[in-house]
C-alpha cells in the first residue's frame, strides 16, 4: 500500500520547468536586492557538518563580465546574462564551524558541549585532508548553486550552469584565495529567442535500481 505523501505541486513544477539557458537578453538588468535574494535562497542548500563551506561572486559590471567572459573562453552568455555567479566552494570551511553553530548554541538549541564535540569532530574529519576538503567544498557548491537555479526559476528567470572556464585565471582575476576553488558559473537572467526546449532525460528504470 502506498503512502500518500503531502506535495508542493509549484516546486515540482519548477524542477520540470528549469532549462539551461544558452541565450540571455543582454538589455536586461536586475537588482542587488534580487542578487542578494537569489544567494539566500542558495545558502540554503545543506553542507557536510554545516559547514556552509561557499562564497559567491556576482558579477554584472560590463567590465567583470568581459573579464570573466574572456576566461569562460569567450562563452557569450556570460557577458548577455543579467549576472553571472562565480559559485565558489571553500577548503577550509571547518576553520569556522564554531561561528556557525553558535546562533544555535546562543538560541538554547544545542549546548556548548555539543558545540565542542561537534566543532571537534569536524576538525578530526577535515583537517589535513585536502581530497575531503575538496571533495566536501565542490559538493556543498554544487548542491548551493542547484539552489540558486531553482529560485532563479520561482523569480521567473533563466539560468544555466557552466563549467567551461580557466580556474586558475578566474581566481587570479577576481581575487580569490588559496582556500577557494571556482566550482562553477551560473549565468542569471532573461532568456532571449533562439533557445532550444527541455532536452528529454533518460528514463528512470534506465537508471533506478532497488536492493
Amino acid at each position: 500500500m502506498s503512502l500518500q505523501l503531502p506535495s508542493c505541486p509549484q516546486a515540482l513544477e519548477l524542477i520540470r520547468a528549469r532549462v539551461s539557458t544558452g541565450h540571455f537578453n543582454p538589455a536586461f538588468e536586475i537588482d542587488d536586492d534580487v542578487v542578494a535574494d537569489l544567494i539566500g535562497y542558495a545558502c540554503e542548500a545543506p553542507s557536510a557538518y554545516h559547514l556552509q563551506n561557499w562564497r559567491f561572486i556576482a558579477v554584472r559590471s560590463g567590465a567583470g563580465k568581459q573579464k570573466l567572459c574572456e576566461r569562460a573562453y569567450g562563452q557569450h552568455q556570460v557577458k548577455d546574462a543579467a549576472v553571472t555567479v562565480i559559485v565558489i566552494g571553500t577548503l577550509n570551511g571547518h576553520e569556522r564551524i564554531r561561528a556557525n553553530l553558535q546562533p544555535l548554541v546562543d538560541a538554547g538549541h544545542m549546548k556548548p558541549a555539543d558545540l565542542d564535540a561537534w566543532a571537534n569532530d569536524t576538525h578530526r574529519g577535515m583537517h589535513d585532508r585536502p581530497v575531503k576538503q575538496r571533495d566536501e567544498a565542490v559538493r556543498s557548491a554544487s548542491l548551493a548553486a542547484m539552489n540558486l537555479m531553482t529560485a532563479a526559476q520561482a523569480l521567473g528567470l533563466a539560468s544555466a550552469p557552466m563549467g567551461g572556464f580557466d580556474a586558475a585565471a578566474v581566481s587570479a582575476e577576481f581575487g580569490l584565495a588559496p582556500t577557494e576553488l571556482p566550482v562553477m558559473l551560473v549565468a542569471i537572467g532573461r532568456p532571449a529567442p533562439g533557445n532550444w526546449p527541455r532536452k528529454p532525460r533518460r528514463p528512470v528504470g534506465e537508471v533506478l535500481s532497488f536492493v
